[in-house]
């Protein structure tokens, strides 16, 4: 019988040898790396896909009932957001909320191909008087026609919704009957109607369809006028009749009591401001700085050659005039932005080809207009910097977006798929490549490294990158587009709100394009050749098609461009969302122009008569 030994009067008994957990704990962690494989996965579909793209059989699966989210079973399953009216063009789809600044926009949508934008800002609209009904020949018509195209244009790009009324708005108003048993002058006659006709549409602003803005988009007038509230008349000094805004209530007490007086059956009156028997019913403004109006008398003294055009033949005056204000309104723009335009141009040695549209663009900016009266100044900016050709405004070609004021930025986005090619030299790429070779969200990383730095990740990075495209400041102070769409010279003129030099827009199309363009692309990159050129042009047409196709067939590059999208988050949402936000921008204007067809008529539609329609290009 063993002995036992005694510890403070206590039994010991010896103790049990401690149980070996090193097979059990090496199960639990193969368990879960094999849970953490199957969870990266978002669907078995997903598996499959990789497993076609390696080249391996994907084995056969039994249809099987759909089950909960893997990530959250728990979870109750969401709806979609409903889709909102316009939301739509060709690919590109949106969703505007306020939660646009959200990294993918996906969690909101849960649709991975509809970004999330801010919400469309109202366009406060601005009113203009036109009567067709007077006698002009057909050639003045014209040539006012054009002039009211340019007035709409300009206006549409501050952010305003330009409307052009006619008799008909004033015909409606019912102070209208008033004025008809009144026998004044035709000039007062047309002024009278001018007021009725925007009575009839309510609140608003009233300008001359010579009245145009020829200043910041973030001019304090501008601004103000664009909030849409105006709890006063108000005409602004120096501008005579030029300009007014103000509420309905208000404008309609100004017509009824102008013309309940006895002041307007006076003789000589012409304007409305001459025939109100109370001028203390208006506040008055200061001067703008940003509003140019070409009346009469400020041809005169300050555009003889522009006046001595009108005497002799209205028409060909009329024309003289459109070319001067087209001309002053590039001279406002190169104003505004006086520190130069900024092409952004990161990887610009691998892909230079990407930045042949944006340099195009530049090139037409930088190109000084044609005018009857070369280095000439608007109106409101008599000490502008006029356009010289021998001192052009400077284009640099950063590889990341700087926020400054004075600095116009051009921007152009390349899908994954299109970079990722045009890197490799070859539109055969393979998943090992990818994932071996190339780094996640080049492009965004490129772009915003100079204000970012190199250790904040790509969420991060989005937020940040889509306030400099789509917020208030970011919108008016460059110009975004995907590297895969041509850019539109008419989209570009409704941009800017000028129409541009006659400068050919090159869409990396001709191999004549790439020989002119290749000594300004050696400015930026020395070692870019017409060889290169080519080469990433064919590779850049390779991709459109394999980016922009909407067939569902699955191929195998179609599966690599799956794979490349997957690999780069972040820069496909940046994509995704610089693709829905111009598309947005440009069936807004078609929407609208669409619906101010009804009214103004055209070369398809019924209105008001031949002649409207040249408002619209």
């Amino acid at each position: 019988m063993p002995s036992k030994e005694y510890l403070n009067g206590s039994i010991a008994y010896p103790r049990r040898p401690a149980a070996r957990k090193g097979p059990l704990t090496v199960a639990l962690i193969g368990a879960l790396i094999i849970l953490i494989i199957l969870l990266s996965f978002s669907s078995v579909s997903d598996i499959s896909n990789t497993a076609k793209a390696l080249g391996r059989p994907s084995i056969p699966r039994p249809k099987l009932p759909s089950l909960p989210n893997i990530h959250n079973p728990f979870r109750q399953a969401a709806h979609e957001p409903p889709i909102q009216r316009n939301s739509t063009s060709g690919e590109a789809k949106w969703f505007s909320d306020w939660k646009w600044l959200n990294p993918f926009s996906s969690s909101i949508t849960l649709d991975e191909n509809r970004s999330v934008l801010p919400p469309l800002r109202t366009r406060p609209p601005i009113y203009t008087f036109y009567d067709t009904e007077t006698g002009k020949t057909e050639e003045t018509k014209s040539a006012e026609s054009k002039l009211l195209l340019i007035w709409r244009r300009a206006w549409w790009a501050q952010g305003f919704k330009p409307v052009i009324l006619g008799r008909a708005e004033a015909m409606n108003n019912p102070l209208f009957e008033t004025l008809q048993v009144k026998k004044l002058d035709l000039a007062l006659e047309t002024e009278i109607m001018r007021w009725l006709a925007w009575g009839h549409m309510g609140s608003g602003i009233l300008a001359n369809w010579l009245v145009l803005p020829m200043g910041p988009y973030d001019d304090h007038l501008l601004s103000y006028l664009r909030r849409a509230r105006y709890p006063r008349l108000t005409r602004y000094e120096s501008l005579g009749s030029g300009l007014f805004s103000g509420d309905k209530t208000s404008v309609d007490a100004a017509i009824s009591i102008t013309l309940k007086s006895g002041k307007i059956d006076s003789d000589g009156l012409k304007t409305f401001l001459e025939a109100v028997p109370d001028p203390d019913i208006f506040f008055v403004d200061p001067k703008p700085s940003s509003i140019a109006f070409y009346e009469t008398s400020t041809i005169t003294t300050s555009y003889k050659p522009v006046a001595d055009a009108l005497l002799t033949k209205q028409s060909s005056g009329l024309l003289s005039l459109a070319q001067l204000i087209t001309s002053h309104l590039h001279t406002s723009f190169l104003n505004t932005f006086s520190s130069g335009l900024a092409i952004i141009s990161p990887h610009v040695s691998t892909s230079a080809v990407l930045n042949i549209p944006a340099l195009s663009i530049a090139h037409a900016l930088t190109t000084c207009p044609k005018s009857p009266i070369p280095m000439s100044c608007p109106p409101n900016a008599p000490k502008c910097r006029p356009c010289d050709p021998s001192v052009p405004l400077p284009v640099t070609y950063p590889a990341t977006y700087r926020n400054t004021s004075a600095l116009y930025t051009i921007g152009t986005i390349p899908h994954p798929y299109t970079l990722a090619i045009i890197f490799n030299k070859s539109a055969e790429i393979t998943v090992r490549h990818v994932r071996r070779e190339t780094e996640r969200d080049p492009w965004l990383f490129a772009v915003t490294k100079e204000t970012l730095g190199k250790e904040i990740a790509g969420p991060a990075r989005i937020v940040t990158f889509k306030e400099d495209v789509a917020s208030g400041w970011g919108a008016a102070h460059g110009i975004w587009s995907t590297a895969e769409r041509e850019w539109a010279e008419r989209d570009l003129e409704w941009h800017f709100g000028f129409e541009l030099p006659p400068v050919k827009i090159i869409t990396n199309k001709s191999k004549d394009d790439f020989s002119t363009l290749q000594p300004l692309l050696s400015t930026i990159t020395p070692t870019v050749s017409t060889k290169d050129l080519a080469l990433q042009s064919s590779l850049l047409s390779a991709a459109k098609g394999i980016v922009q196709t909407k067939s569902d067939k699955a191929t195998q590059k179609r599966r690599m461009r799956d794979v490349v999208e997957a690999w780069n988050l972040a820069d496909m949402e940046a994509w995704r969302f610089v693709r829905a936000f111009e598309a947005r921008g440009r069936v807004e204007r078609l929407k609208w122009e669409e619906e101010e067809r009804k009214y103004v008529g055209g070369e398809e539609g019924e209105g008001r008569g031949e002649g409207w329609g040249r408002w619209f290009d």
